[in-house]
């Protein structure tokens, strides 16, 4: 069984040609899914490597030196790292090899069908050839029949009738004439019929038979490649394999090693200690030896001047207490969490008035060290006991409307403030307030260690990150040369507020003050009032920071090396990792749109992953300026280095750094991403002289884009002339940039039209000039260059074919 023996009929030929064009349909399904899995693979081991790297973000502390848990942690970070390594390196292998070899088994199914094709037409043609020659001879054929038998009936005729001797010469010329005429073709007749039939039967026994044959041997070979490829796909998607196991296994062994009874043993015997002292605290009866009025030691004093105040603080003090109500609920299934709800009410509690810190006193006394380790939940019930306790005491005086006194007045407001500020925390507004000062009393927390402070974080970003009503996020933004922090929330639509300052120092917004913003936000979280009346949106899901956003204090900033569009640009080292980077700074006075364009390229960098694209780090938003981080490339400009170091450089190291560059731009091609700045001023040159493309501040992820702001930044000389003219842009338009790219390296940095303004540049490219072929280019080289120099933007090469042109150009100068 086989082709040649079983598909005899044309409908089988036919068949197998659908058969093929399936098969060339299914390899281009499985090259897209593959790139696809390369681009998944790629992106989850950078959040692998992500991860590994927030969980080394935490400082050195000594508290926890002998944590078998946090031995157990450092060691699955680690390891998060060698399993990011691993699944980056799989991701690799199938990017470069496993698609090159559908890429390969893509080229030789098309040349396999389309030599089917030719062939079975060739050999079906000269069949048909016959077939049309047979019928034309046996139509000559007849008509020689005819004219043989109508001569030979005039002759008989004439010679019958004894006709004069010329005509019957004549008749008896022109039968021997046709007779002639009709042998030749009764022969030719009789041979071409023995042609054909032996052609027939060759085409039926051996000439089909044997290119079904072929065709069926050469199918079974690439079905075998086709079988191996899956197996290499399959082999490096294993998530299951011996070096996935060998991690796994340090993971859990590392689990294993810990020793729950031991695992606080290192730290009882560093900080044994005995119970100190109790603190007391009393109040100062000799504050008011001087004093002649109605206030008393330890008495709150209720009258027209504290009423409102005091109602105001109760109801704020009861909303507190309901939502610590709730978090005592909530964290009873944690017991070791404890000491934070203990934290909590303090923070609370601690300044309620003058008998503020006896509230603190009264939540103590009610806790002994023996009940704390041996019965932690008993906690929380004399926790909240005590704290109703301390809300009825406060509440008494105050549900009956105060009485009109007839002691004589109490001093003037003003009087009255300056002796009780203290108390309720009046202040004279006319004698300034020091902010800085108040901050640090209150315990000001930097808002950077907040997870839902996003810093300067542009508007358009908020509305990526901010998706379902509720969710929300805190920035800060600059208005008038003021920095103000916003608190934005998705709630039927977007919406935006100022967080107010007091005088005080406090923080607002409609409702209560709070010494801090981190005490504000969390007062609207868990209470779950509308931030405004008027807008009725109501916080619910706090928006946490992207992995790729780093604090400004993460980021040592060492040396300028040079300065960009935006800024500066530095030589920094990274805190958590001491690995050196590049920083690119925004500048602090740029207006906002500005600083929107500064933040796209590194919006647009964090997606990609590929050794010949800049590696992208982080981004810091939370303080001025604004910065990029990336790796740091130690060759510099590609530009300045071919300029440098050009002489010493071989054709085939020039060739390696056009080919590097290709597949930077082929993987961006595919991610649909235009550069719109290809040049070797925006690459860099790093290790082994690798060509790694940088400067995204112009690219955008479309297929196309048209510009709508004007051509003034727009490099004329790269540029293709659809851009120019029309203003639209795709991955074609950077073909031609690299074509101008490949000649800047092949010329060793030299400057492309050099000489010509930039209109004077755009007429001659218009009307058909184009660069010459640098010193000592090939041939071969210069027509490819040539052909990324199409004006019809349809007949240029894409990055996947120059890539394998130039490699192949390699190789065989090479």
């Amino acid at each position: 069984m086989g082709f040649a023996s079983e598909l005899q009929g044309k409908t089988s030929h036919e068949a197998l040609i659908n058969l093929q064009d399936a098969e060339l349909r299914l390899l281009e399904n499985m090259r897209r899914c593959i790139q696809l899995r390369v681009k998944c693979d790629r992106e989850y081991a950078v959040g692998l490597s992500s991860l590994s790297l927030l969980g080394q973000k935490v400082e050195e502390n000594h508290e926890l030196s002998g944590s078998q848990i946090g031995e157990a942690w450092n060691s699955i970070l680690s390891e998060a790292e060698a399993w990011s390594n691993l699944i980056q390196q799989n991701a690799d292998h199938l990017g470069s090899h496993t698609l090159d070899c559908v890429n390969s088994l893509i080229l030789e199914k098309r040349a396999l069908r389309k030599h089917f094709t030719e062939e079975y037409g060739r050999l079906h043609g000269e069949l048909i050839k016959f077939q049309d020659g047979v019928g034309k001879t046996k139509v000559e054929y007849e008509k020689c029949l005819e004219s043989f038998k109508t001569a030979k009936a005039k002759f008989e005729d004439l010679y019958i009738r004894g006709k004069v001797q010329k005509k019957l010469e004549e008749s008896r010329e022109r039968l021997l004439k046709v007779s002639r005429k009709l042998h030749r073709m009764h022969n030719e007749y009789v041979l071409l019929i023995k042609e054909a039939r032996i052609y027939e039967e060759n085409f039926r026994e051996k000439l089909i038979p044997h290119l079904m044959n072929f065709q069926e041997s050469v199918l079974q070979e690439s079905a075998a490649s086709w079988k191996e490829l899956l197996k290499d796909y399959c082999k490096f998607t294993d998530l299951t394999g011996e070096k996935f196991q060998a991690i796994q296994k340090k993971m859990v062994d590392s689990i294993d090693a810990v020793v729950v009874s031991e695992e606080y043993k290192v730290f009882v015997q560093k900080n044994r200690s005995q119970p100190g002292n109790g603190m007391q605290f009393e109040f100062d009866q000799s504050l008011l030896d001087e004093y002649s009025g109605k206030l008393e030691p330890n008495q709150l004093i209720m009258d027209s001047f504290t009423y409102d105040v005091l109602r105001d603080r109760i109801k704020i003090k009861q909303r507190a207490i309901d939502i610590v109500n709730k978090e005592i609920e909530e964290m009873q299934c944690h017991e070791s969490r404890w000491q934070q709800l203990f934290d909590l009410i303090n923070s609370r509690f601690g300044a309620i008035g003058p008998e503020g810190p006896a509230s603190a006193l009264d939540l103590g006394e009610n806790i002994h060290s023996d009940q704390v380790s041996e019965e932690p939940f008993a906690f929380n019930t004399l926790s909240k006991k005590a704290a109703r306790s301390l809300v009825e005491k406060l509440k008494s005086p105050f549900f009956r409307k105060p009485l009109v006194s007839t002691d004589p007045p109490c001093p003037p407001a003003k009087d009255f403030m300056e002796n009780h500020c203290g108390s309720f925390n009046f202040h004279d507004t006319s004698a300034g307030v020091d902010t800085k000062r108040v901050k640090e009393n209150l315990g000001y927390r930097s808002l950077q260690d907040e997870d839902w402070f996003h810093g300067v974080l542009p508007r358009e970003e908020v509305v990526r990150l901010l998706r379902n009503d509720g969710d929300f996020l805190v920035r800060e933004t600059t208005r008038n040369e003021e920095r103000q922090i916003v608190l934005s929330i998705c709630w039927q639509g977007h919406k935006h507020f100022i967080i107010q300052t007091t005088v005080e120092g406090g923080y607002r917004f409609e409702g209560p003050v709070f010494a801090t913003i981190r005490e504000l936000i969390q007062y609207q979280h868990h209470s779950g009032l509308p931030v405004t009346a008027k807008s009725g949106a109501v916080l619910k899901t706090p928006v946490s920071r992207e992995r790729w956003e780093l604090n400004n204090d993460d980021i040592d900033l060492i040396e300028k090396i040079g300065r960009g569009n935006f800024g500066d640009v530095y030589k920094g080292k990274l805190r958590i990792t001491g690995q050196d980077v590049a920083v690119k700074t925004c500048r602090v006075n740029l207006p906002e749109e500005q600083k929107k364009k500064f933040l796209l390229e590194g919006r647009i960098l964090k997606q990609y992953n590929h050794p010949n694209i800049v590696n992208f780090i982080g981004i810091c938003v939370q303080k001025q300026p604004i910065m990029i981080v990336m790796e740091l490339v130690p060759g510099g400009s590609l530009l300045n280095f071919l300029r440098n170091h050009g002489s010493s450089l071989s054709l085939n190291d020039l060739l390696a750094m056009c080919i590097d560059t290709a597949a930077g731009m082929e993987y961006l091609e595919n991610q649909n991403c235009i550069h719109r700045d290809l040049a070797a001023r925006n690459c860099l040159i790093g290790d082994n002289n690798i060509v790694k493309i940088s400067d995204f501040g112009m690219s955008r992820e479309e297929e196309e884009y048209i510009v709508s702001d004007g051509m003034k930044q727009i490099p004329i000389k790269w540029t293709a002339p659809e851009a120019l003219n029309f203003g639209r842009y795709t991955s074609l338009c950077d073909v031609w940039s690299y074509g101008i790219l490949m000649w800047e390296i092949l010329s060793l940095g030299s400057t492309p039209y050099c000489g010509l303004s930039n209109s004077r540049a755009r007429e001659l490219i218009d009307s058909g000039y184009r660069l010459p072929a640098p010193d000592n280019t090939p041939d071969c080289v210069y027509e490819l260059m040539l052909r990324t120099w199409e004006y019809n933007p349809e007949r240029r090469p894409l990055f996947s074919e120059i890539r394998r042109t130039l490699e192949s150009i390699s190789k065989t100068l090479g």
